[in-house]
Order: C-alpha cells, then sequence, then structure tokens
C-alpha cells in the first residue's frame, strides 16, 4: 500500500522547477551512466589483473568506451581506486642531500643545434639479485647517446667520468666550448675529478634538483631498458655491458624518432655535423704571417703565372 503524503509529487516537481517528464529523462540518463561504468570497471579490472602497472590512460585508448571521455574515465577509475601505483625506487643512485647545485641554464633555452645541450642520468639494472649501473649522456637537439658506461659500482671513475671522456672522444675535432652539460645533483656529477674535467674543456654544468626535471634522460632510461635490455637473455656483467653497446647502437642508428621527423638520431649527427664543416671558412690566414718573397704561390707577387686550366680564372687579374 502507497504511503500518504501531504503533498503531491506534481506539486514537488513545481517546486523544484522541472516537469514530471523532465525528472524520469534525468533519472534514466543517471541510470544509464550508472550501468556503462559499471561495464567499464569490470573491463578495467579484467586489463589491471594482465597488465599491473598499465596506466588508466593508456586503458581508455585501449577500451575507448562509446559515451564516456577520457577524464570522466580516469574520473571513474580514481574514484573506484583503480589508478596504478608506481612501486616506491628503493635503489638510490645519487644522494643529492646537502649539495650545492648549479643552476639549471636549460630553462628558456631554445635547444637549435647539435651539442649546445648535453643530459646525463645513472640508471640502474638488476641481474642475479644484484644493481648494476648504467651511465648514459644524450645530446639534446640530435637524440643520439654521446657517451655511455656500464659499471658495477657507483664511483665517479666508473659512471659519469667515463661516459664524458668517450663523449668528448666522439667530438674530440669539433669546438664545444660552451656546451651545457645538464644532470641531477647527483654525487657523481659535482665530484672533483669530474668538475675538472667538464673545466678543462670548458663546459657549463647545469643542475635540476629533482629527478623528475630531468625528463629526457629519465625517458631515455627507461627505452634502453625496457625496450632493449629486458627481452635480451643476460646473466653476466659481461653480457650486460654487451648488450649495452648493442643497444645504445641500434638506438643510434636503427631507430626513427617522430621528434626528428623519422630519421634515425646518427642522421641527424650527420646532417648537422655537415652542415657544420660547409659553414667553416675553407682557408685561414694568420695575421702575423710574413709574406712570401717571390714564387708563383704569393700573394704579392703582380705578374701570376697563367693558369693552365682555361676554366679556372685568376684572382689578381691586372687593371682590375
Amino acid at each position: 500500500m502507497r504511503e500518504a503524503h501531504a503533498f503531491s509529487l506534481n506539486a514537488l516537481f513545481a517546486a523544484l522547477g522541472i516537469t514530471k517528464q523532465g525528472f524520469h529523462q534525468q533519472l534514466n540518463r543517471f541510470l544509464k551512466r550508472e550501468s556503462l561504468h559499471k561495464q567499464v570497471i569490470h573491463m578495467v579490472y579484467q586489463i589491471r589483473s594482465d597488465h599491473p602497472t598499465m596506466c588508466v590512460r593508456d586503458m581508455y585508448y585501449k577500451l575507448l568506451p562509446k559515451d564516456l571521455g577520457r577524464d570522466a574515465f580516469e574520473t571513474t577509475c580514481r574514484q573506484e581506486g583503480l589508478l596504478s601505483k608506481r612501486p616506491k625506487n628503493w635503489c638510490k643512485t645519487t644522494d643529492s642531500n646537502g649539495v650545492i647545485r648549479f643552476k639549471d641554464l636549460r630553462k628558456d633555452l631554445a635547444v637549435t643545434a647539435i651539442n649546445q645541450l648535453w643530459q646525463s642520468d645513472i640508471t640502474y639494472f638488476m641481474l642475479a639479485d644484484r644493481f648494476y649501473y648504467i651511465t648514459f649522456i644524450q645530446d639534446a637537439f640530435t637524440k643520439i647517446i654521446v657517451g655511455h658506461q656500464t659499471s658495477i659500482g657507483l664511483s665517479t671513475e666508473a659512471t659519469t667520468f667515463a661516459a664524458l671522456q668517450m663523449a668528448l672522444a666522439r667530438y674530440k675535432r669539433c669546438n664545444i666550448k660552451g656546451l651545457i652539460f645538464h644532470s641531477d645533483g647527483g654525487g657523481q656529477y659535482y665530484d672533483k675529478a669530474f668538475l675538472a674535467l667538464t673545466a678543462k674543456m670548458e663546459l657549463r654544468n647545469s643542475m635540476c634538483e629533482y629527478a623528475w626535471e630531468n625528463g629526457m634522460a629519465e625517458r631515455l632510461n627507461g627505452v634502453i631498458k625496457n625496450n632493449y635490455l629486458k627481452h635480451r637473455t643476460i646473466q653476466t656483467f659481461n653480457e650486460l655491458s654487451k648488450e649495452v653497446d648493442r643497444s645504445v647502437s641500434l638506438y643510434n642508428n636503427d631507430k626513427p624518432h617522430a621528434r626528428l621527423k623519422r630519421k634515425t638520431p646518427r642522421q641527424v649527427e650527420k646532417e648537422c655535423l655537415e652542415l657544420h664543416n660547409q659553414t667553416k671558412p675553407t682557408m685561414t690566414e694568420s695575421l702575423n704571417a710574413k709574406p712570401q718573397s717571390e714564387g708563383a704561390s704569393s700573394p704579392n707577387r703582380l705578374n701570376q703565372t697563367k693558369p693552365r686550366n682555361p676554366d679556372v680564372v685568376s684572382a689578381n687579374v691586372p687593371g682590375r
């Protein structure tokens, strides 16, 4: 038996400023939305069982649920506690406590050329319940890995110093004075030996305060480890070292990059170096050089010998 009220539903609808029909339309939309959310959540649980760390945004583009936008999908997952949790990293490759950092020179910097900005980081790789370490240095413009080093320990000589020596050897014929070397605040980047080397080469040290501010280097760590090393059968440190070398070579020479218009880093590096060589002067003349006395090659001789090749025009033409 229906319970009697002192007021009618029509009077309630009128007080709320809606019609009975409008109320039921809103109720139907709500129930339909709730049903859709339950279906989506069920699918998310299934995906989560197969992909424990997949983020909800990737899930959205995997499912592409009809009548549910990306933001609404992420809000629903957040309310259900289905956001992927980032595992705590218990392995520290740097200790930045109490460090007086260099200024972050990347801020407001437009990277437009090779050897303008190098970014570096140290990552780890677990092998047989033991951590080993990999140091990378990458050119920000060409994306090429200019230096790398695989090490058993975290000493400066075994990580950043060795990787920087490799990078410097790669461009030993180039003028890289003023290049910005950016890193996090790890001790290996402000060690006396490392700073002595950057000072000798007249590099400009730059540091960020937090690891996530060194995004390009962090992304490179993930690419090499997740896209290459984890797919190899590696059992010893020597095998790891060889596979890092191989992965770096594949990354530099064979992997097209969307930001490089689908070119490889090596292709872009080659183009940049060739362009640099074309813009360099082909002849330099010392201001203090003594003039030659006689000879066909003397710039002070008025009567130049006639060139054997009729297509070559002499630079010193009498009467001009």
